[in-house]
């Protein structure tokens, strides 16, 4: 006769939740370093075509003319160096950890030369033999601070609307990336990151300010889960969410729906913009995030004797 059958149902569901309760045990909220109270950030959402040399000239001068207006925190959009598509993936893929990457190397000079924090959207990765979706994340001297893969692959297929597996040509990334900045805590995931609620809790615990995400949402989904899901990573969390697109161009097999847009952590829209090449523009206020947790103190009342969140990476 097996423990379970002893039990009865429910003093087994107990047993096992305690079991799983101790396992995971009540994370532990780690608090950022001290930093600025305020910034400023822009979102570049920038036209994206198959030239990649026309694509840098212009988010360097998207992250100059940003500065310029007092931006400390600059956001680019994902895949913005190639067109968004499993056949340009391959094409301008580009090795990052062996130092053969005109895209990093051109971000990291605007980092330096604007004087701003850079998190760099994303660019279509090559190592190890496997191609990432990859953003990587710029100190104001131009130094390197974090690499974040593409976590969630984007694969869906909506009949008679739109169908992309990107695990046709990409490989996941292997976890969350947390990384301290002149502009503070910053989280990043990228696009289809978003919907997973598990990886912006997990940032919540490690004391992210704001989670950043470079995103090409489409057409289809756009309209009626980009902003939604912003508002509900900013609120479950009580953080900032800036979620930045590329520009829809109309020439490309992929209609990025744009809008990029900055969430306050009451889930409240600070900035946004339509379809078109804009910067978008937000004041980020990190006591209003200590203001939201201290009047609501969502982390502290969770059941976790019910349910727990297990990180298994930190």
């Amino acid at each position: 006769m097996t423990f379970a059958a002893v039990l009865r149902p429910g003093a087994f569901r107990r047993v096992v939740r305690t079991i799983v309760a101790k396992a995971a045990g009540k994370p532990t909220y780690v608090p950022p370093p001290p930093g600025p109270a305020k910034v400023k950030v822009a979102l570049c959402q920038l036209m994206v075509t198959a030239d990649k040399e026309q694509n840098m000239k212009t988010a360097k001068a998207a992250i100059q003319k940003a500065a310029s207006q007092g931006a400390a925190l600059v956001v680019l959009p994902e895949m913005w160096n190639c067109p968004y598509s499993n056949d340009s993936f391959p094409t301008y893929a580009e090795d990052i950890d062996g130092g053969s990457s005109p895209s990093v190397a051109a971000l990291s000079e605007a980092a330096r030369s604007a004087g701003v924090t850079l998190v760099g959207g994303s660019i279509p990765e090559r190592s190890g033999g496997k191609l990432y979706n990859t953003c990587c994340v710029f100190s104001k001297e131009g130094k390197m601070l974090a690499k974040h893969r593409k976590v969630h692959l984007f694969d869906i297929d909506i009949p008679g609307k739109i169908t992309f597996k990107e695990s046709l040509t990409l490989s996941p990334g292997d976890g969350p990336t947390v990384v301290d900045t002149d502009a503070g805590r910053l989280g990043v995931g990228i696009c289809y990151d978003i919907r997973f609620p598990e990886l912006a809790q997990i940032y919540g615990q490690r004391g992210v300010q704001l989670i950043v995400y470079p995103g090409a949402f489409n057409t289809t989904t756009g309209p009626v889960h980009w902003e939604l899901l912003q508002k509900a990573r900013a609120v479950d969390n009580q953080l900032y969410v800036a979620a930045c697109s590329p520009a829809r161009n109309p020439s490309s097999s992929y209609q990025a729906w744009g809008h990029s847009t900055v969430v306050g952590p009451f889930a409240e829209v600070l900035a946004t913009t339509g379809h078109e090449e804009d910067i978008v523009y937000a004041e980020l206020d990190y006591n209003q995030v200590l203001e939201r947790r201290t009047n609501m103190p969502l982390s502290q009342q969770k059941r976790y004797d019910l349910y727990a969140l297990l990180d298994k990476t930190g």
